[in-house]
């Protein structure tokens, strides 16, 4: 087995409360599938027979007891639960698992939904020899009407940049907008190795990481590291040109070692340990990852990075309600089912898109247009009621009459006769009265307002 998969499924969904307090983000429903089988998929597609779930015991209870939540997955899962109120990061929760990881290792957030051909990313890092392959993307675009966000000043998001060598593959520089306070700066030992960067903005990462078993060793002996995003991943492109990881050292290097950077144990775990065979073959090779200097490959550096860069295709995190209406409109796309369940009934006489899925159990009466819209299992629309760009999560009923327009309506939710709805976000559970006419509103239950 030359990978681990590893799929951490353990966050809260901090920046889309309204839709997961009832229900844990790696749970929430996308196209009527459950958001972790996108990355579970994935996984599936490639050849992987099992894989390791971090997880939390309310994700692992509700997996096991709610027959909506069906994985449809053959890989055997071995799940791992850590604490629900600790504050674990990507990196702890790795570390956590230290003693199952007997391997290289392949981590995929549970939110990740792409149809990226994933062998870009571990033949980079196969080819290389890599400490760490990572998956980024162009940041998407989201076009669609935020229910209950009329007149909020949309949150810009900080930039990454992102230095990469000529071939736009090797990763030799990575900051965030938040850590810079007097511009970008960028180590003499990288620029006399790499003269020419190219700095992209404009990029997301994916959260899809290739991980050398020896960083993991590595976390287990350095705690002080937390995140594989904010800190793990920094601090591996950031030693690729240390003094103290590379075989050959110089004085003039030593100008630029920051105190800061100084070895902690184990920091030489990380190395990419080339084999004699190996290094036998580099020596007599005439191939080179650079050009400009008679250096030898990878000018003798042992820790290497790279990037794959996806310039088409889908790829962006499910963590915003923004990114959740728009998962639901592309998803489907990535597999091939009817759009209305076998065990849904559907009236001959309602107008339904092409660009609409139906899940099972679920009823729609005559006289109904249902357009650019998700509907969920167990689910009730009555008579007379019109529905376009929305999600209905499941075992909602929508009583006749009813005008639905660009909502989010959470499972369980019941909305009364008569109702005109655009663009709410509905809580889970909650009862819309007959004959209401909502626009732009969150509505959620008491408890809910408080926790937020």
């Amino acid at each position: 087995m030359e990978f681990q998969a590893v799929l951490m499924a353990a966050g809260g969904g901090s920046r889309m409360t309204d839709l997961t307090y009832n229900t844990p983000k790696p749970l929430l429903p996308v196209g009527n599938k459950p958001l972790i089988w996108y990355p579970l998929n994935l996984l599936e597609r490639v050849g992987f027979e099992e894989a390791i779930v971090i997880t939390t015991k309310e994700v692992q209870k509700m997996m096991s007891a709610d027959p909506k939540i069906k994985l449809d997955v053959k890989m055997k899962l071995d799940v791992v639960c850590i604490q629900e109120d600790s504050d674990m990061g990507t990196a702890d929760a790795l570390r956590h698992i230290q003693q199952k990881i007997k391997t290289d290792v392949l981590v995929v957030s549970c939110d990740l939904i792409t149809d990226v051909a994933l062998h870009e990313v571990v033949d980079l890092f196969r080819a290389h020899d890599a400490s760490l392959a990572m998956l980024m993307s162009k940041a998407h675009e989201y076009t669609e009407t935020i229910p209950g966000q009329k007149g909020k000043k949309k949150t810009a998001e900080q930039r990454d940049f992102v230095g990469v060598d000529h071939s736009g593959k090797r990763l030799l520089f990575m900051a965030n907008e938040a850590d810079l306070d007097e511009g970008l700066m960028i180590r003499k030992s990288t620029m006399r190795k790499h003269p020419r960067m190219h700095i992209k903005t404009g990029l997301v990462d994916a959260h899809l990481y290739c991980l050398k078993k020896a960083v993991v060793d590595f976390l287990s002996n350095n705690k002080f590291i937390s995140s594989i995003r904010g800190e793990l991943v920094p601090y591996l492109v950031r030693k690729q040109f240390s003094k103290a990881m590379n075989s050959q050292k110089s004085k003039e290097e030593s100008d630029d070692q920051s105190t800061t950077d100084r070895a902690p144990s184990e920091e030489l775990g990380i190395l990419s340990r080339d084999d004699p065979l190996r290094e036998l073959a580099q020596e007599r090779s005439c191939w080179n990852d650079h050009h400009g200097d008679m250096g030898e490959a990878y000018h003798g550096g042992k820790l290497r990075c790279y990037v794959h860069i996806l310039e088409q295709g889908l790829c962006f995190r499910v963590n915003t309600l923004a990114a959740y209406i728009e998962a639901n409109r592309l998803a489907p796309k990535l597999f091939d089912e009817p759009a209305v369940h076998p065990s849904a009934v559907i009236s001959e006489k309602c107008q339904m898109g092409s660009d609409s899925i139906i899940g099972p159990l679920s009823q729609v009466a005559d006289k109904t247009s249902i357009k650019r819209t998700t509907i969920g299992s167990s689910t009730s629309v009555r008579e007379k009621v019109k529905v376009a760009n929305s999600i209905i999560m499941h075992g909602v009923t929508i009583e006749e009459g009813c005008n639905i327009i660009g909502c989010v309506i959470c499972s369980n939710a019941v909305i009364g006769r008569g109702a005109d709805l655009k663009y709410c976000l509905v809580g889970n559970g909650q009862r819309i009265e007959p004959e209401a006419k909502r626009t732009n509103e969150v509505i959620v239950g008491m408890d809910q307002l408080m926790e937020i």
